[in-house]
């Protein structure tokens, strides 16, 4: 990065001698490791990248000693639509930012869903983000699920957020009201991946991608229960398909909810209260990171918001009046 140009690098190394006989593309990815091989390889090819003022290929051998250049001018990587939306951000400094997503709001546009999302608020609050794949997003939450997200600012803080997903370092606890009683807390870990006949859903399938949920018991009511849900891995719908496949979907999940489960003899108002709760009842509550260019741990959490807050207070009411 220069000063007079934000979205220019200008890098150099000497290639050590150990590294002889490697590729050029492997040797940039552990001389430069806060980019990813992707875009060093993107940058090979688009000539941005010299090994003793030569432009090589991304497979061509080094011999240990060169000096490797780059001069590369960042790409417009999100090519949509900058939109004045409000945004909650609970931090922010030059690397990354931290917010509030509410309920109700996409986080990246797709098809239906091509503008008003928060990839487009992201963009008109910090318009450098347009040179930062997905705006700079490195994990999402479900259009109706609210709660923290943590964004990167660059290319670098980009590169070792994903890093720390991929290594399982990321906190990121949930909270959740179900159907149905839980006697206590576990795991799940059963593989996942897109449904065979619907592909809008997800389901726990044999062959599928690696998903592990730990869930710990917070209050038990009549027909329902409040947990704390933990991820190990991040896949789509996760915690929603995994609580479903215990037979505890979340309450208001139109996907995965099932019947909505109302216990005998319960007052007009608490069924009402169950039913007008239209959205999967799940709140990224807890995440936690080492941040990306300072290394410390850091950490943020959230209330539940206030359409959750009074599901619960319902709840307890029906629990109360009875004799819970």
């Amino acid at each position: 990065m220069t000063q007079d140009n934000p979205q220019r690098r200008v890098m150099q190394a000497e290639v050590p001698e150990a590294m002889g006989g490697r590729r050029l593309d492997q040797v940039l990815a552990e001389l430069f490791p806060e980019f990813s091989r992707s875009r060093l390889q993107q940058w090979v090819k688009a000539g941005q990248v010299t090994v003793d003022g030569a432009v090589l290929r991304p497979r061509d051998k080094l011999v240990g000693g060169e000096q490797i250049a780059v001069d590369a001018e960042l790409a417009v990587e999100t090519p949509y639509a900058a939109e004045p939306i409000p945004l909650e951000i609970l931090y922010e400094d030059a690397a990354i930012l931290v917010l509030n997503k509410p309920a109700g709001l996409v986080v990246h546009p797709a098809a239906g869903n091509w503008q008003g999302t928060m990839l487009n608020a992201l963009l008109h609050h910090a318009p450098q983000l347009e040179h930062v794949p997905r705006a700079g997003i490195v994990h999402r939450l479900d259009k109706e699920t609210s709660g923290l997200l943590v964004v990167a600012k660059t290319l670098e803080a980009q590169t070792a957020l994903v890093e720390q997903l991929q290594a399982r370092s990321f906190t990121r606890e949930y909270d959740a009201v179900v159907n149905g009683v839980l006697t206590g807390g576990g795991s799940v870990n059963e593989p996942m991946a897109r449904h065979p006949t619907d592909r809008k859903r997800m389901a726990v399938q044999r062959g599928g991608k690696e998903a592990i949920t730990h869930y710990r018991l917070v209050r038990r009511f009549r027909a329902h229960s409040q947990v704390r849900v933990k991820l190990e891995t991040g896949r789509t719908h996760q915690i929603r398909v995994h609580m479903a496949y215990l037979h505890y979907p979340l309450i208001g999940d139109p996907v995965y909810g099932g019947r909505l489960r109302v216990p005998p003899a319960s007052s007009e108002g608490f069924i009402q209260a169950l039913r007008q709760f239209h959205r999967q009842a799940l709140h990224a509550a807890r995440l936690g990171l080492e941040h990306p260019e300072t290394g410390e741990y850091m950490e943020w959490t959230q209330p539940m918001p206030a359409d959750m807050q009074a599901l619960l207070r319902a709840l307890e009411q029906d629990l109360a009046e009875h004799g819970g």
